[in-house]
């Protein structure tokens, strides 16, 4: 019998499920569940951790992935944004982690973040550019947008208002509903990551 295919999600609250009243309504569950009614066995390990930044999930990728990881998925930018880190220093750390999972030979889908415009064109525009080029760079597959799920339902992710259905009270977070549209729409790239996992 074979061994499921074990994909490590590493990022921040948004792949910790934070504020969902039920555990199983979380990022990883639902993606699991959605991989598995799919035919794919699969298991979709969570290390999301709330409030991290590129710089909390480098430091800690050497042990977050362990010895039966076989790919690995990267949410992570969405703090930084909030912070209003230097796109550069983000850069340097996702590509630290890249590098990691390279020295693995462990395949990788990167999910990218959007920059809001408040800190005005050029840190928009060098933020938003990161994740395809460092994709480029490493071989990666790329998720363009984490909330795309989203905006194929009719939201617009810089009018609050119109995500309102979809995201918990903070505006931040996703209800179950939300997730639930956000693994429709990262689904398949997941399972294009199943696809160059070697067996």
């Amino acid at each position: 019998m074979a061994e499921p295919v074990t994909v490590v999600a590493l990022g921040d609250s948004l792949t910790a499920g934070y504020g969902l009243a039920d555990a199983s309504q979380g990022l990883v569950p639902v993606l699991e569940g959605w991989l598995r009614a799919r035919g794919h066995d699969v298991v979709v390990q969570n290390a999301g951790v709330s409030g991290d930044t590129t710089a909390g999930g480098l430091a800690r990728i050497g042990w977050a992935l362990g010895p039966e990881a076989e790919a690995l998925v990267v949410t992570l930018g969405g703090n930084d944004l909030l912070r209003g880190i230097d796109p550069a220093e983000s850069r340097r750390n996702l590509d630290g982690i890249l590098k990691e999972a390279a020295a693995r030979n462990l395949p990788v889908l990167l999910v990218a973040m959007k920059a809001p415009g408040n800190f005005g064109p050029d840190y928009k525009a060098a933020f938003d550019a990161m994740y395809g080029e460092l994709a480029g760079q490493y071989g990666a597959l790329l998720a363009e947008d984490f909330f795309e799920g989203l905006r194929a339902a009719g939201a617009d992710p810089s009018d609050p208002a119109s995500l309102a259905a979809w995201m918990q009270a903070d505006g931040l977070h996703p209800n179950a509903e939300g997730v639930r549209l956000i693994v429709e729409a990262l689904g398949p790239k997941v399972e294009d990551l199943l696809a160059r996992v070697e067996k």
